[in-house]
């Protein structure tokens, strides 16, 4: 017995190295990235042993629960003024922050051709819910109201709008039949280089301020060896192509 414990013992030494080495990162994840990062997630397992933890969630509600303490190590943001703002007071890795993609804002009906490539259902006004997430928590939905001001109709669809608290109930609202159309991520309705279902404007990014995500290393995943791969992990080639799968500029 003695003999084929010493034997074990080197194996269960690199056992456990292995196992301190693979680790769990815990990651704030903007809701409009739910899909890429679910893709990008199972590759980065793969890769580097590391498990890839989300939570999903409007970018200003993800500040909040940050600033009260939540365990997260990883943030992926949907702006880039949040990340700024939590690196100015301390609650990021210094030189962490980057941007890991620029969004794209749709309209879109589930309805196969109700949207016009050019968007001038909008200006038809005929529909009776415009579904957009919460403009003062989700980046995507201040950029569907800067396009509404830039229309000139934000008067004339105020009583039609559906707000939801993120961008995943704004495009619940609409898959579900409860908005006619809403302002969506592009993310979310697109794949390998077309909209997946419905019909949808493609929103000019001269219509509203840029969409820039930003990813930092929070202050909890300082010494987190998953962390810093993760960051690593989403500037290199294979995330990138599924980041632009997905309708994304780099």
């Amino acid at each position: 017995m003695m003999i084929r414990a010493a034997r074990l013992a080197p194996l269960l030494a690199v056992f456990a190295l292995g196992s301190a080495q693979a680790d769990e990162v815990q990651v704030a994840v903007a809701a409009n990235f739910t899909a890429p990062i679910q893709a990008i997630a199972a590759d980065f397992k793969k890769d580097t042993g590391h498990t890839l933890v989300a939570a999903y969630g409007a970018t200003g509600q993800f500040y909040t629960q940050i600033k009260n303490g939540a365990p997260f190590q990883v943030f992926l943001s949907a702006d880039d003024t949040t990340p700024q703002k939590l690196e100015a007071e301390g609650e990021t890795v210094k030189g962490s922050r980057f941007t890991y993609a620029v969004g794209t804002l749709a309209l879109w009906s589930a309805k196969d051709g109700y949207v016009d490539a050019q968007g001038e259902v909008l200006k038809r006004n005929a529909f009776k819910h415009l579904s957009i997430a919460n403009p003062k928590t989700a980046p995507y939905g201040l950029a569907a109201t800067q396009v509404l001001a830039r229309e000139g109709l934000t008067d004339q669809v105020r009583d039609k709008i559906v707000e939801g608290q993120n961008i995943t109930q704004a495009y619940q609202f609409v898959s579900t039949g409860n908005a006619e159309l809403g302002f969506v991520a592009l993310s979310q309705i697109y794949k390998d280089g077309k909209v997946s279902s419905g019909s949808a404007w493609i929103v000019p990014s001269s219509l509203h301020d840029p969409i820039k995500q930003d990813a930092v290393i929070l202050a909890k995943g300082k010494d987190s060896a998953a962390a810093k791969a993760l960051v690593d992990y989403l500037k290199g080639p294979k995330a990138a192509a599924v980041i632009k799968s997905y309708g994304y500029a780099l």
